[in-house]
């Protein structure tokens, strides 16, 4: 997959110069075999040979300017530096390089699976040398602590989902995390489309910013729609519906 996305062999050479980065894995849609070209992030994690400082910080934030600007212009790559010492802790939040801006966040058990299950490396290890593998009970309990964290915090929130990046990002997520519950396995954001909880027409418009086309949805049904379903969802994963979830 690298060959194909020349980026990631160019990005990597300038990271393992650094000298302290060991490994660089793929994960989210490239690894998962759902990148869509001029819609999909590129989700990366490296790995680092001890804490990522405040000088070690700075410069990864002058790196990640210079690729934002010539060899990853319009490609939204992003990447999460993994002290190695630190990589097991779920709730240890690491510096991110993600839309412009250098952030703290985990390394979700959701993205923890995508890499275990289909994650590989651009240099160094492979991710499953590096983080425990993540069984069907791991996977559903990965699903149920996002739905419960962060989208239900979403849902007590209902004027966010005026954002129709929230509204599209909710509904794949929703039928991603249900489909999670039932069958202790992950689903692509492709996929998810087919199994969202939306009339025929959100489904279609959804399908083709997917494709990359400049396709808008109705901002307020579509919010409620959303939202609605969000709410539905966020319930079932705090055990208020547990039909839909299932036993290995």
């Amino acid at each position: 997959m690298s060959a194909e996305l020349p980026v990631l062999t160019q990005f990597g050479t300038r990271l393992k110069a650094l000298g302290w980065i060991s490994d660089l894995l793929v994960a989210g849609s490239v690894a998962t075999g759902d990148y869509v070209p001029g819609v999909s992030d590129l989700d990366l994690v490296a790995v680092t040979n001890g804490p990522v400082d405040d000088d070690r910080q700075a410069v990864l934030s002058s790196l990640h300017r210079q690729v934002d600007r010539s060899i990853g212009a319009g490609l939204q790559l992003g990447c999460v530096y993994v002290d190695v010492d630190q990589r097991e802790p779920v709730q240890v939040p690491h510096p991110t390089w993600t839309h412009g801006v250098l952030v703290h966040r985990i390394v979700s058990a959701v993205t923890r699976a995508e890499l275990v299950r289909y994650g590989y490396a651009v240099f160094g290890r492979a991710p499953q040398a590096l983080f425990p593998a993540m069984n069907g009970h791991d996977i559903r309990e990965a699903a149920r602590a996002e739905l419960s964290g962060y989208w239900a915090w979403a849902v007590r929130r209902p004027w966010i989902w005026l954002d129709p990046v929230i509204a599209d990002l909710g509904l794949t997520s929703m039928a991603r995390g249900r489909y999670a519950l039932r069958t202790g396995d992950l689903l692509t954001k492709s996929r998810a489309i087919e199994q969202a909880a939306a009339p025929a027409w959100l489904v279609d418009q959804l399908r083709a910013r997917r494709r990359g086309e400049d396709v808008s949805s109705p901002r307020l049904r579509t919010a409620w729609i959303a939202w609605r379903d969000a709410r539905r969802t966020t319930r079932i994963a705090r055990g208020r519906n547990s039909h839909l979830d299932q036993t290995t």
